[in-house]
């Protein structure tokens, strides 16, 4: 075993990754999508599966919910198994009445109210959290070529699931407008857990990193999909994800 949380060996994880956070929607994808899939790991029930999508090798590997278990995993994947693409592919809460759900979203940044940029640059700078513009242009490129329609945006991680941000009183001392709202004229278009770390740390490592989500649920208009919607049947995200993370 090379690494704490994983027991893959080096070499086991191919260079091009797809990160989504439940386990099982890791396995739904290994066993759909990719050809001879084995299972390298279950540690603590996280899978991760390697195979190949149309003969190139790629990996499947589950990261679990929030910035700190997801960043265990995807730090081991760059420093130990030395991952170069990596790609998110997950769900998200609509915010933007610009945004519908079972939409697929593209994140071109990550706006964030997690303390991870302080940790890592010390204050000095409010660094900007950004997809990799190969994979992003390639991921739009290639959802027009498969006829998905998707829209590409900044999206908010937030370290707190249970945190609402809609105070009635107007938080910005005007009355009107609770920071839900605010974020939202400033152009964000849903809330999800990840995407600032990958963002982050994939930029520290020098690799390519891109999250792609499929809209589960909407903060205003309160639809939401079910547990097994979010584990089995978002298959346009996995398929932009895939097309994209083969090409060089």
């Amino acid at each position: 075993m090379a690494s704490p949380h994983n027991a893959a060996n080096v070499g086991d994880i191919a260079e091009r990754i797809l990160l989504p956070g439940d386990p099982l929607r890791a396995k739904y994808i290994a066993e759909t999508f990719l050809d001879s899939a084995r299972r390298y790991t279950d540690i603590r029930n996280v899978y991760g599966f390697t195979g190949t999508y149309k003969g190139v090798p790629i990996s499947v590997q589950a990261t679990g919910m929030g910035i700190p278990s997801f960043s265990i995993y995807v730090q081991e994947l760059l420093d130990v198994y030395k991952c170069k693409k990596l790609i998110r592919v997950g769900t998200c809460g609509g915010m933007s009445t610009a945004v519908k759900i079972r939409d697929v979203l593209i994140a071109q940044g990550a706006t964030t109210d997690s303390s991870l940029i302080r940790q890592v640059f010390g204050g000095a700078v409010a660094f900007a959290p950004i997809a990799d513009y190969e994979l992003l242009s390639r991921a739009v490129a290639n959802a027009k070529k498969l006829n998905l329609p998707v829209k590409v945006g900044n999206i908010i991680t937030v370290d707190r699931f249970y945190n609402d941000y809609g105070d009635p009183n107007g938080i910005f001392g005007d009355g009107k407008r609770s920071l839900n709202e605010k974020l939202v004229q400033y152009g964000i278009l849903a809330v999800e857990m990840e995407t600032a770390a990958l963002y982050v740390l994939a930029a520290g490592a020098g690799a390519q990193a891109l999250a792609i989500f499929t809209v589960s649920d909407h903060l205003v208009t309160h639809e939401d999909t079910t547990p097994e919607e979010r584990e089995t049947s978002f298959n346009d995200m996995i398929k932009i994800a895939l097309e994209t993370a083969i090409e060089d």
